[in-house]
Parts: structure tokens; sequence; C-alpha cells
């Protein structure tokens, strides 16, 4: 028994004699591993050994497996891992080691297994030596050189291999192509994963018509070898046809006309439990040496630890994934007048999601609202920041706040949330009667607008800084661009990554998509999944979020045709946009030619509610039928002081306003409404010659156009 250093326990006095008696016992270390604390300590020769200065070991085992190459660690934790499982008491193997100057040196350790008084493993305590020169003696060499290269760069080549893999059918990718099975040397192989209840599913098999009819699933109490390797965590080694039909009598009669010899049946164990098992099945030899079960078994934990990524990756991103699901709409309302598409595309890394959404808000007045954004980041607090706006936005909207008003509130309450994190986004509120839209953009991307011809425009809107931003720098003003969506044109609203083209800028990305959008199906539903395949197919690394809207052909005027809009006092932005919704209705049911009077005449009468009353005013544009075809113009206040005409004298500032009502309108009045009144005025209108579909008045702000974006976008 060798002496060794004070507070280390000496090795037993049975313990194995092996070739390292018959070498200088200087060279032999000892080790005491404490399982609890994770702490393992070694003494001074030991350290020298392992080529170790004691100042520079931290006591931890990972230290030590850190200098091993990957295949040699994963064959020693294999067999620790299985002497513990299996209740073994001890273990020994060769490994390589790489020393400080960069050079391997082949290693030699055994362990002895110390458990404590319930059976359970609490010390591993045992020897390191120095095996150089035991390997470099020909006459002792476990394997030739040239056979240990080739099967040891087996591992090592899988390894690289399998370190790409991302997903478990990237791993089952990797195993069962003709390159892998040709580099296992093996006529067929299977892959199995351990499910809750002691099933194991069947998820590769190479090549395809080696498939057996009935093992898809199986149990781990079956007579299978896989089964029997995954109770066991032991390996499998069938060494011959006789042994394959003896020890397995069910499966021997489905493979035996496959010419297969022999097999290995190998557990894959991570984290101490067993995730499933892995099979490689030969027809060109029997049996299998100490060397070639060592490195079968250094494989098989490659692949487990490949495995229990991949399966820790699909939880995280499912779980991610679903996550980001939850905080977007569950459905999408139905709004008659429009058809309607939306897409959520995650990026497939891991756990890290994003904060992309889209949302569609039905408004009053045949009005809805669509919402496209991007929180900053790729993370859990990234979507859930994303769900608290997006619910503030749908509350601001339904509240009945203009377009400015919606974001400029949303970006002071992402301020005041205490987070580092902007969003950008667009809001669209389209009057699906008029085809008006009002577009807000806080420094995000300019939307696209496809017409029925399929030809595709970007719209340059001017926009602001981002949500959060604005409010931070105090530039909570957006302006309002103010488009019309004709009849069969679709508005497409959509986040950066759908535009990311590797090695391009936005501007190119955009180009890209407008002939994508150009050449995509008509379909809507189609066209957006056409969108997000060519996003997938470029490889972004970016979550993706699309919102389709087409406008439906416009109905035939009739005496039930109504818009009508709330106008808040103190909102200016709400004034234009009733003026613009006026001279729209105007244009669609008939009435272009009076067009500028009928504008004129409204806008007078919302001004004295506003300047008169309080709480804000409703303007309401309808179309009468009877004899004589009339376009009608309500307002509608809380006051319940009826107006009268007056004249304004040579200097006056106001009375002006009824009177142009009288000189502009056939005819007008005033009636009392419950709390309040309405003052309406009528214009004749001729009867239409035909459908219009579509206003054909000038945009106030912005056009559809090709040119650079416009300001204020950044990249969420």
């Amino acid at each position: 028994m060798v002496e060794r250093a004070t507070g280390v326990p000496s090795l037993p006095d049975d313990w194995p004699a092996g070739p390292e008696e018959s070498l200088a016992l200087n060279r032999m270390g000892s080790f005491d591993w404490d399982l609890a604390s994770g702490l393992m300590h070694l003494d001074p020769i030991a350290l020298d050994v392992l080529d170790l200065l004691p100042e520079e070991y931290d006591g931890r085992r990972a230290s030590v497996i850190a200098r091993m190459p990957s295949e040699d660690a994963a064959r020693l934790d294999s067999l620790v891992a299985r002497a513990l499982k299996n209740g073994s008491e001890r273990y020994g193997v060769y490994f390589r080691y790489r020393r400080r100057d960069g050079s391997l040196r082949w290693t030699h350790t055994q362990g002895i297994v110390r458990r404590d008084g319930n059976g359970l493993p609490e010390r591993i305590i045992g020897i390191v030596r120095d095996a150089a020169d035991e390997l470099a003696d020909p006459v002792s060499r476990v394997v030739p050189d040239t056979d240990r290269r080739d099967r040891t760069s087996v591992v090592e080549s899988t390894t690289a291999a399998l370190a790409h893999a991302r997903t478990v059918q990237d791993v089952i990718d990797v195993l069962t192509d003709a390159q892998g099975l040709e580099h296992f040397g093996a006529a067929s192989l299977v892959m199995g994963l351990l499910e809750p209840g002691g099933r194991i599913h069947l998820v590769a098999e190479g090549p395809h018509e080696a498939f057996v009819p009935g093992t898809r699933y199986t149990r781990v109490d079956e007579q299978y070898p896989m089964s029997e390797a995954v109770r066991t965590l032991a390996p499998r080694f069938i060494e011959s046809r006789e042994e394959f039909a003896r020890s397995y009598p069910v499966l021997w009669p489905h493979i035996k006309d496959l010419g297969i010899t022999s097999a290995a049946y190998l557990p894959l164990i991570a984290q101490a439990r067993p995730i499933g098992g892995f099979g490689l099945l030969y027809d060109d030899r029997t049996g299998f040496s100490a060397e070639e079960r060592d490195v079968l078994v250094a494989l098989g934990s490659s692949i487990a630890q490949s495995v229990q990524r991949a399966l820790l990756y699909d939880q995280e991103h499912d779980l991610a994934e679903g996550l980001q699901q939850s905080m977007l709409p569950r459905r999408i309302p139905e709004v008659p007048g429009a058809q309607l598409a939306v897409r959520y595309r995650a990026a497939r890394l891991g756990r890290d999601i994003g904060g992309d959404w889209y949302d569609l808000i039905a408004l009053p007045g045949g009005r809805v609202g669509a919402v496209i954004g991007d929180v900053q980041g790729h993370d859990t607090d990234a979507a859930a920041v994303m769900g608290q706006l997006r619910i503030v936005l749908r509350a601001y909207a339904a509240e009945g706040h203009t377009p400015a008003t919606v974001m400029a509130r949303a970006s002071v309450f992402l301020r005041e949330l205490d987070t580092d994190r902007f969003a950008t986004c667009t809001y669209a509120e389209v009057d699906l009667e008029s085809g008006v839209v009002q577009l807000v953009r806080a420094g995000h991307m300019d939307p696209l607008v496809r017409g029925a011809d399929g030809v595709c425009h970007r719209i340059s809107v001017e926009g602001g800084l981002p949500l959060g931003l604005s409010a931070e720098f105090q530039a909570l003003e957006y302006p309002v661009s103010t488009v019309e969506l004709d009849s069969g044109q679709t508005l497409l609203l959509y986040t950066d990554g759908l535009v990311e083209v590797p090695g391009a800028d936005l501007d190119d990305g955009v180009g890209l998509l407008k002939e994508l959008v150009e050449e995509g199906p008509c379909d809507l539903q189609e066209l957006a999944d056409h969108l997000c395949e060519a996003a997938d197919e470029r490889g972004g690394a970016d979550d993706v979020a699309l919102l389709l809207l087409r406008r439906e052909g416009a109905r035939l005027p009739s005496a039930t045709g109504r818009l009508r809009r709330h106008v808040p006092q103190n909102e200016p932005d709400a004034l234009r946009s009733a003026r613009h919704m006026i001279r729209s209705a105007a244009a669609s049911w008939g009435a272009g030619e009076r067009a500028d009077e009928i504008e004129l005449a409204a806008d007078e009468l919302v001004t004295n509610a506003l300047m008169h009353t309080d709480g804000g005013a409703v303007v309401t544009a309808r179309v009468l039928a009877g004899p004589e075809r009339r376009l009608r113009v309500e307002v509608e206040d809380l006051s319940s002081a009826l107006p009268r005409r007056r004249e304004a004298g040579e200097s006056g500032v106001s009375g002006r306003g009824l009177l142009l009502v009288d000189r502009l309108a056939d005819t007008w009045g005033v009636e009392s409404r419950g709390t309040g009144k309405c003052v309406w005025c009528e214009f004749a209108v001729a009867e239409p010659t035909g459908v219009r579909v579509g206003p054909g008045g000038a945009p106030e702000r912005g056009a559809l156009a090709d040119g650079p974006p416009g300001s204020g976008q950044a990249d969420a």
C-alpha cells in the first residue's frame, strides 16, 4: 500500500493488482472525491501526474475533466455514472490528458465507491497514474495505434457533428443520413426516447426499410435489447446471430433476413437518469473487443449529451413560444367589409423570444384599429412588456382616442413601467365605409399597400420616436398621415424580421418583400403563409409578426349608409379626421361636386359645438332616401341651449357659423336629443351612376411612394 499525503485516506489493502504494480510507484497519486460537496482532493503526486500546480487547482473535478478530450471525458463520466447506478464498487479506465504544453498523455485511474448505510454513494477514493510508458510498449498496447485512432475518430467526428444540432430532429438527421451509417460502420441504427410511464418511442431508424413493424412504441419491461439497455443502464452487446435469436425471440424473426450478425445497444444517460437508447446493428462482424466497447460507450455518452441538450432546447422553445402566443390575441374578430390575415413566427433561438406582436381592434362606426409592434430585446422580459403594451394600446383605442393620442399615451405608459425597453409600433385606424386610413408610426417600418392589380407600393408615413423614447424626450406629438384604401387594396403591416436579409440593409429587404408580395398568391391567407415561408428560408434570426387587411368592395349607397365619429375637445387630430370623413363620404355617395360645401358646413357645426359646449361632439353623415336623395350631416352635443343665427358686424370675429351653414346647405335645423341637442344640415345629391369604390380625394398626408422611409424609424 502506498503512503498517502496527510488528510487523504489510504487505499484499501485489497486494492486489485494490475499493470501499475510493475511500474514506478512514485508516479501513482490518489484522490478523494466527496460526492455531496463535489470537491475532489488530489495528493501532490496526483497533481504531478495531471501536471497541475497546487495553487491553480481549485478542488473541482470539472477543472480536471476540462483538460481531457471530449470523448475521453464522456467515457470516464459514463463509467462513473454506471458504477454509481448499478451498485458497482470499483471501476477503472484509461484516458488521455492534456498537459500544460498542449500534448496529450495517456493516464489511468481506478476508483472505489464508498456508500452510506442506505447504500447511497457518498465518496469515491482511488488512484491516478501515468500510463504513457505502458501504452507505448507494443507488447502491452491495448489496441494498435491505427485502430485506436480510427475508433476514437468516430466519437470525435460524431461529437463535432452533433455540436451543431439544436433540436431532436437535428440530432436524428445527423445520425441517420447515409454518411452517418457508413461512418459508424453499421448496417442500420435505431434510437428511442424514454417517455413518461416507461414507454420507449422509436424516433429514428436507418435505413428506412429496416424499420420493424410494431416497435414504434415499446416498454422498458419488454424483451427487447433497447428496453434492456434502458432498464439496466448498461450497454447490451450481442455478439452473434445465435445470441440474438436466443435472447430476443420476439424481435429476431423480423430482422434475421437483414443479415444482422451482431449489435450494440447503448443506454442514453444524462444527469444520471435514462432518456432513451441507441442501437447499432452490424452485418459484417461478430464480437466486440474491450477497446471497441469503450469506444461505443463513449459514443453513446456523446449522443446522450446531444439528445439531452436538444430535448431541453425543444422544451424551452416550446414553453417560450407558448408564452408569447398566449399574449397575442386568441382570435381575430370578423370585420364586415374587410378580409384579414395575421401571422406570428418565432425565431428558432431556444427560449430567446422577442416582443413582436399584432392586434386588431373593432371600433364603433364600422372602423377597425390595426396594430403592429416590436419591443426591444429577445427574452421573456420583452414578451412581458409586449403583453402589457398590447393591452394598453387596445384600451386607449377602445376609449375612442385618436390614433395620435393612443400612441402618445402608450409611450407614457411604457416609460412609467420602470423598464429600459422601448418599442416600435404602427397604428392604423381604418374606416371601411369610406376607405380612409389614419396612420401613426412610432419608429417602425413603413407599411405596404398591394393594389387589386397586384402592384405593391410602400406608404411613406411621417413618423415619431419609438414608444418610451418619445415620452423620455418629451416628443409626444405624433403626426397623423391619412391615405385612402380603395376596394381590393391590401394594407400590409409587419415587423423587421420579415425584411431582414443577411448581408443587406433594411431597404433591400423591403424591396425584396415588395417583390414577394407582387409575386404571391391573391388569397390573403396563402399570401401570409408565402411571406412567412420566404422569411424562414432566408434563415432569419428574428421573430416575425404580420397583419394583412384587405378592403372589400364598397356597398351601393342606401338610406342606411352612415358614418359616425366622436370628436373630443382639445384634440385637433380628431377634428381633422372628422373633416376627412365628411369629404370621403360625400365623394363615395355621389356628392363629390358639393364636397367642399358639405365639409365647410360640417366643420362650422362641429367647431360651434366644441367652442360653446362641454364634452365634445358626435358627427354623423348619412344618406336619406326619398323623393329627393339627400346627404345629411348631424352634430350632437350635451348642451340643451339651442343655437340661433345672428348677424356678425363688419368687425365681428364670430357669428358667421350658422350664417355660412344657412347659405351652403339646402336646409338645416336643431332638434332636442335627451340631455343635449342635434344641429343638422342637408344637401340634395344626385343618384349615383355607378358604385364608387374608394374615394378619390387626395390624401391629406402621406402617399403611396417608393422613396426612402420616413423619419423616426428605429430597429427594436
